[in-house]
């Protein structure tokens, strides 16, 4: 039987990924008869007995990749889900209009070592017309730019007191994506112009901190998310250039990017995303 044309999305974490593989295969019949096949941009197609299939999208998969030879579904799902795990320095850039969060993240689970978050005040589109509209216009859209320049402020400081050569290394060499560096939060109080260096609160100091020990300040990854069109606005943005040249692909749509949205942020760019195709019937 073949899969149908509904599919839907589902996000699951590398805890419960290798137990939702093995369920998977026992509601759509034999678990014996699973099987698995690479697919598009590094994901794992498993597909059932009855033809359901699960594309399965791991985190990071510029740095993933199968071994060569022939390879269990049970392997696959493990390897996915170890791949997961990996300790990671994770750079995290969310942005709406208006708004904007920027942080690191160290280890696994991982901590929040660094960050900031702020909001600029943009006015709605108005429904007046004539000059009255045209003088709102030009008075939005400099508001509008002016929040989205805090915004590449905010992520040129939190992310300049990194650096980006783990992350270049990787994509160079395809394979070193997934080392572990972090930051020593405690390290400098100034960063680039003399801006006052933010942090976290103390748990999450503490966390990044013992993260931290005995490692650089080094990026292994960058995760983007917010609103897509805001985001693009800061590409053109010279300091902004080496984190977004290594963007991970996964996009995080979020809402209005406050603390509590960036601190949630983990279990987005570390779930396995699934792609669930149901058999015709």
């Amino acid at each position: 039987m073949a899969a149908g044309g509904n599919a839907k999305w589902l996000d699951v974490s590398a805890e419960r990924f290798p137990g939702w593989v093995a369920s998977f295969a026992r509601r759509h019949g034999d678990s014996g008869s699973l099987t698995a096949a690479p697919a598009a941009e590094a994901a794992v197609a498993f597909t059932a007995a009855d033809g359901a299939v699960a594309e399965c999208h791991p985190p990071f998969p510029e740095s993933f990749a199968l071994p060569p030879g022939p390879v269990s579904p049970d392997e696959i799902a493990a390897l996915i889900a170890a791949h997961a795990r990996v300790p990671r320095t994770v750079g995290v850039l969310l942005v709406r209009l208006g708004g904007y969060a920027a942080g690191v993240f160290t280890g696994y689970p991982p901590a929040l070592a660094d960050s900031k978050v702020g909001s600029r005040l943009v006015h709605g589109r108005s429904a007046a017309g004539g000059w009255s509209q045209q003088r709102f216009a030009r008075r939005r859209e400099k508001q509008a730019n002016e929040a989205l320049e805090a915004a590449a402020d905010t992520a040129a400081a939190v992310f300049g007191r990194w650096t980006t050569e783990v992350v270049i290394t990787a994509r160079g060499a395809g394979a070193q994506a997934g080392s572990a560096t972090a930051q020593d939060p405690a390290a400098g109080d100034t960063v680039r112009g003399g801006a006052s260096r933010n942090r976290s609160g103390a748990k999450g100091t503490a966390a990044g901190a013992s993260a931290a020990a005995d490692r650089g300040r080094q990026l292994d990854a960058v995760v983007l998310g917010g609103d897509k069109r805001a985001v693009a606005e800061l590409r053109d943005d010279p300091r902004l250039a080496p984190y977004l040249a290594f963007a991970t692909e996964r996009f995080l749509t979020v809402p209005d990017p406050k603390r509590s949205v960036l601190e949630a942020a983990p279990r987005l760019f570390t779930a396995v995303r699934i792609r669930l195709t149901e058999p015709s019937m």
